[in-house]
């Protein structure tokens, strides 16, 4: 991977030479030896050091998906049971096998790179409740986001971006919890982008010149001066000192990571960047194409969400809905596995799709399915996962997962240990105890690990 060349120190210490970010206050970061987001060693050699979550919001249908169960013996959802196989057909990968289905053919042709678990178990049978579960492994109090331990636990490697960032058309459900930090640092918040040409609102203030901006960051810097010297501990302040240090660094290097002026005729193909698309993903290709960049650029965790809290993929009345999201995803997902696979950076890169549960095999309304926690399938690529490598089974009807079920808490504790994180090691005190993100439980699933 290639990061900024110019390292942190070297551009604070430029900036405070003349008078542009706070000297005061600064010279005190500079000497702090836990800077917040510096990077950090590790526990373990990791393979992997950046990831980029992909989250389908609103339950995606397994069964019509990346676990196809067949419409034939009588699962047609007429019968007296309603059971409803695959309405879309499927057909395997050429090299490893692994059935999707036909929404997904593009995805379908790099399962050879993907490591899919067909035995998820969700933490809960609500949206708000399963999609926080999924983020912060806690689907009933408020806890810090898998992106902020990461940020937290290893920091970034570049001072010029967010260590955390979350590219949201939308929020989904769970609204902002599901990229906060909680009790840790707020340093270590995920920082919302839009997609389009003002991805970060307020970046360049409108009037603001060079002079006038020395002056303002000069007022600024008398006050927090005055209010850091009397409250070293106040973690609020320090975090808000730090998000000027970092905003205006994001002035000068953000506007770069997001200008897809610069990629090739070719790698817009191959996102599929020019093509029509409809409903809330339409800017889903412009996502993650961006995703590769700012992990080129060394920022440590990314998130992109397709579809807000409405529509989505909550299919309750018409399961043929699932194609159009999936047409909306499907070119762009396949196309940054094999662009980080072509740059040599999915070794070190983790891309993770994950939804909050999935549906019911029977059918439900005039044509949908009902929430399902108790099997569903998320799929890894690259970090060290076994590429081409199914996990899990459910049964013949996708009702229950049947062999090697896996925990959301297991999937966190994985992606973490993949990170060179030792999950019950990560842990922050607060209000009296150590916290962590797999709370006490989680195992490291092995069978996943090439």
């Amino acid at each position: 991977m290639t990061h900024s060349p110019l390292h942190r120190r070297e551009l604070l210490r430029s900036l405070l030479g003349s008078s542009l970010l706070m000297p005061g206050v600064m010279s005190e970061l500079l000497a702090a030896e836990d800077h917040p987001t510096r990077p950090k060693t590790p526990h373990t050699k990791g393979p992997a050091k950046s990831v980029i979550m992909i989250y389908a919001t609103g339950g995606v249908s397994h069964i019509d998906t990346f676990d196809p169960k067949p419409i034939t013996g009588g699962r047609d959802g007429t019968g007296a049971d309603k059971l409803m196989g695959n309405i879309f057909g499927a057909r395997p990968n050429r090299k490893c096998g692994t059935e999707v289905s036909h929404i997904f053919p593009h995805l379908r042709e790099v399962m050879d790179e993907i490591c899919l678990i067909r035995s998820m178990k969700a933490s809960h049978f609500d949206h708000s409740e399963a999609t926080l579960g999924m983020h912060t492994g806690s689907p009933t109090f408020a806890r810090p986001s898998m992106g902020s331990w990461i940020s937290y636990g290893l920091g970034t490697f570049n001072q010029n971006l967010p260590s955390f960032i979350v590219i949201a058309p939308h929020l989904p459900y769970g609204g902002t919890q599901v990229y906060a930090s909680d009790f840790l640092p707020a340093v270590h918040q995920g920082t919302r982008v839009l997609p389009g040409d003002n991805p970060i609102a307020n970046l360049q203030p409108p009037g603001s010149s060079g002079p006038l901006q020395e002056l303002e960051f000069d007022l600024v810097d008398k006050l927090n001066q005055k209010h850091f010297r009397n409250r070293q501990h106040d973690t609020a302040l320090a975090a808000r000192i730090q998000a000027f240090e970092t905003a205006f660094q994001m002035q000068q290097a953000a506007p770069e990571a997001f200008d897809l002026s610069q990629e090739p005729e070719h790698i817009r193909r191959l996102y599929g960047l020019d093509r029509p698309t409809k409903g809330p993903g339409a800017d889903f290709a412009w996502q993650c194409l961006v995703a590769r960049r700012l992990v080129e650029r060394g920022v440590r965790f990314i998130e992109l969400i397709d579809t807000g809290s409405r529509p989505n993929w909550d299919s309750h009345g018409e399961m043929k809905e699932h194609a159009e999201l999936a047409a909306n995803v499907d070119q762009p997902t396949a196309g940054l596995i094999s662009d980080l696979k072509q740059r040599g950076m999915l070794d070190e890169t983790i891309v993770v799709w994950a939804t909050e549960f999935g549906r019911t095999p029977h059918r439900e309304g005039k044509n949908g399915r009902g929430h399902h926690r108790d099997c569903f399938s998320v799929w890894l690529a690259g970090g060290g996962f076994r590429a081409g490598h199914v996990h899990g089974a459910t049964d013949e009807i996708g009702k229950y997962a049947v062999e090697d079920p896996v925990e959301v808490h297991d999937l966190h504790a994985t992606i973490l240990h993949q990170m060179g994180i030792d999950h019950e090691r990560l842990t922050f005190r607060h209000a009296g105890r150590d916290f962590r993100l797999t709370d006490v439980h989680g195992r490291i699933v092995r069978d996943l690990l090439s």
